[in-house]
């Protein structure tokens, strides 16, 4: 069982945005389950306001088949679709892929994401090598009864920023115990609405061609280390099919990211790859 489209593409003018939920939660009427909906609310009516035709697709994360990764490295080593376990995660990545933007959000159990959150990430892991979600921008929702969120945010946007996303925010809730829906509303109405128009705003005006300096420096540590590999890997084959490992390469995507920022990425990546690659 796959994600839950709510709606057809509504409006009437401008190109068509399509954005999808991962929810780790296996709640379905749980506090982040309902804070997703409100930011679907105000996207929907961002779209509307805009003339933007949307889609929304909601994925619980926790209800589709997505087995424990073995840590086999079948994926790294031959490619994902060889992976032995047969089940929903191609499709849901092939989701991702479709996807302009991303909206993850994840409950926090014991400082840090859900376990179904972490297998997702852990299953993604090839991805870290091979960077497929360049020029999608994503936002990164968690909530939590008490204590910090800092850790598990870490933790998704350390994921997605290697992955290739244009991360447009984060914010963590902290909701307390299970939260009736209006309450929720009554607290967190003006934060969903903020977020949703990041999101929304970043993938129209296409924010991730000016991407950061991070992401800038993660290229250039990344290419540096697919050109001297073997040229029979999947990794060197893959970026090779891309055209990233051309030294004139500055980045997945086209930019028009700033020049010194650029240069100065380029160079911190060169002092710091013999420490982290």
């Amino acid at each position: 069982m796959l994600g839950s489209r709510n709606g057809e593409p509504s409006g009437q003018g401008g190109a068509a945005m399509n954005i999808l939920i991962c929810i780790g939660s296996y709640r379905r009427n749980g506090n982040t389950a309902h804070i997703a909906a409100m930011i679907e609310e105000e996207l929907a009516r961002r779209a509307a306001d805009a003339g933007v035709p949307l889609a929304v697709e909601i994925i619980f994360l926790a209800h589709e088949q997505i087995g424990l990764c073995r840590g086999c490295r079948v994926c790294f080593d031959k490619g994902e679709t060889l992976c032995p376990l047969h089940d929903d995660f191609l499709a849901i990545k092939a989701k991702m892929v479709e996807a302009d933007g991303l909206l993850v959000a994840s409950p926090i159990y014991v400082n840090d994401v859900s376990g179904t959150t972490k297998n997702w990430i852990d299953r993604l892991a090839h991805v870290c090598h091979r960077p497929q979600f360049a020029g999608k921008c994503a936002y990164l929702v968690t909530t939590i009864g008490s204590g910090q969120s800092s850790h598990a945010l870490r933790t998704l946007g350390a994921a997605l920023q290697t992955w290739g996303f244009h991360i447009v925010g984060q914010t963590g809730f902290k909701t307390g115990a299970l939260m009736d829906k209006a309450e929720l509303r009554a607290r967190f109405q003006a934060e969903t609405a903020r977020i949703a128009g990041r999101l929304f705003d970043a993938i129209q005006q296409r924010r991730f061609a000016n991407p950061s300096f991070l992401s800038l420096m993660t290229f250039h540590i990344q290419q540096s280390v697919w050109q001297q590999q073997p040229s029979d890997t999947v990794d060197y084959r893959y970026w090779e099919s891309q055209g990233w490992l051309a030294p004139e390469r500055e980045f997945y995507i086209a930019h028009h990211a700033n020049r010194v920022k650029v240069i100065l990425a380029r160079l911190t990546g060169s002092l710091l790859k013999p420490f982290v690659a």
